[in-house]
């Protein structure tokens, strides 16, 4: 018992010594370039070791009564193999949906694999999952915690990926769970942002996965029928922007900072969790400063997370002050998650707004480098400012004793998310 004792505090001294000092990287860019520039497209490609992809196919779906029925009849129309990667893959109807469509696929012989988060997907188990292996379907738990896994006890993959046939990807904010479908206990339904891909792009979906499936259970997914030819199927340019701690300085965070230093017209940032360190305050507020139209939409009192809702809105006099327009979502729980750009690029994915995504967490993301899916996210970004509430100078000044007096408190959650 003392044993555990003693190991129980210094595991949580030495998270706690982590969280809060672990050095920061102070990003910034050498030389600003315009994201529609040849010279940002160069850069970009070879400071994140990934190519642009042309010739892809994009659909945006904006809510899960629009994608949830569109994953579950890709997965129906599978005929060699269903990877989904989830952070969330939470019982209920979703879920049921999900996995009757895999269960039927499975036993007509289509390869059917499921990698879900061990502290993510912590409810999922039991009848549901018993099912899917009988069926055959392969599922495996990332990091699960363990007393030889414990320095990896606050990494978890974030990502939200299904890949059909090594052909269609789903990509985008949310996971497998009926808060994004219908209102549960009371609260309206998620808003949330869901992107369908065809295309060559979707071999680097695929890589993502398997990465994950390889640290699983040790497998190099190699099939031939996991890796059909790359195909054209449309005019999209994308990107695969992906992160991980084992990467100290994140490609997501690099092509974040790229885009907001060398933006010359306007900024259109949609995050759930919005806690941006000092480097990326700095650059959101030179932005703004150099005549960027630099807009913010953020949950509102509709939350799933107070508590990072308190410790984002203690910074929004600094912001404010800076130029930069911040937005709270009225109606629901907004998750989405994109960055708009000039009307030239687009990403959208799993990573947030905060040192969680950055550095803590398996994320991916698309960058869109096509006109039609700007232009597409800018629709849906305008349609929810319109359901929103800006947060002006005065309003924030205004904010309650209670929320003035616990938000400084809440400056750990910067460290942290």
């Amino acid at each position: 018992m003392v044993i555990w004792t003693i190991a129980g505090i210094a595991f949580l001294t030495w998270f706690v010594l982590v969280v809060l000092f672990t050095p920061r990287i102070d990003y910034h860019v050498s030389t600003p370039l315009r994201p529609d520039s040849e010279e940002f497209l160069h850069v970009v490609q070879l400071t994140c070791q990934a190519p642009v992809f042309g010739g892809n196919q994009v659909k945006v779906f904006a809510n899960g009564a629009q994608f949830y029925p569109a994953m579950r009849d890709a997965i129906r129309a599978a005929t060699a193999s269903v990877n989904l990667e989830a952070y969330i893959f939470r019982p209920g109807e979703v879920a049921d949906m999900m996995i009757e469509a895999m269960v039927e696929r499975a036993r007509a012989g289509v390869q059917v694999r499921l990698v879900v988060d061990a502290i993510g997907s912590s409810t999922f188990g039991g009848e549901r999952l018993r099912r899917l292996r009988d069926a055959g379907c392969d599922v495996q738990f990332y990091q699960r915690l363990t007393w030889h896994r414990l320095h990896r006890a606050n990494n978890r993959t974030h990502r939200e990926l299904l890949v059909v046939d090594g052909r269609i990807a789903f990509t985008g904010g949310a996971g497998v769970a009926d808060v994004w479908f219908k209102p549960v206990d009371g609260e309206p339904s998620w808003r949330d942002t869901m992107a369908r891909i065809e295309g060559p792009i979707v071999s680097a979906l695929q890589g993502v996965f398997a990465e994950n499936w390889l640290e699983c259970g040790g497998e190099i997914l190699t099939s031939p029928r996991d890796w059909p030819p790359p195909a054209p199927a449309g005019r999209a340019e994308a990107m695969l922007v992906k992160s991980s701690p084992s990467d100290r300085a994140t490609s997501s965070r690099v092509v974040f900072q790229m885009l907001i230093e060398g933006a010359v017209r306007e900024i259109d940032i949609s995050t759930p969790y919005f806690l941006p360190d000092r480097a990326l305050r700095r650059a959101l507020v030179r932005a703004a400063q150099r005549g960027v139209r630099m807009r913010v939409l953020v949950p509102g009192p509709l939350t799933d997370e107070r508590l990072v809702r308190l410790a984002s809105r203690r910074m929004y006099g600094e912001l404010i002050d800076g130029g930069v327009r911040i937005w709270e979502y009225r109606p629901a729980m907004t998750h989405v998650k994109a960055l708009i750009v000039d009307d030239v690029w687009a990403v959208i994915g799993t990573t947030n707004l905060d040192n969680r995504s950055f550095e803590h967490n398996d994320e991916v993301n698309v960058a869109f480098r096509e006109a039609a899916v700007t232009a597409r996210l800018r629709r849906d970004f305008e349609s929810d400012l319109a359901a929103s509430d800006e947060i002006t100078a005065r309003a924030w000044a205004a904010r309650s004793p209670f929320e003035k007096l616990v938000g400084p408190v809440c400056w750990i959650l910067e460290r942290q998310q």
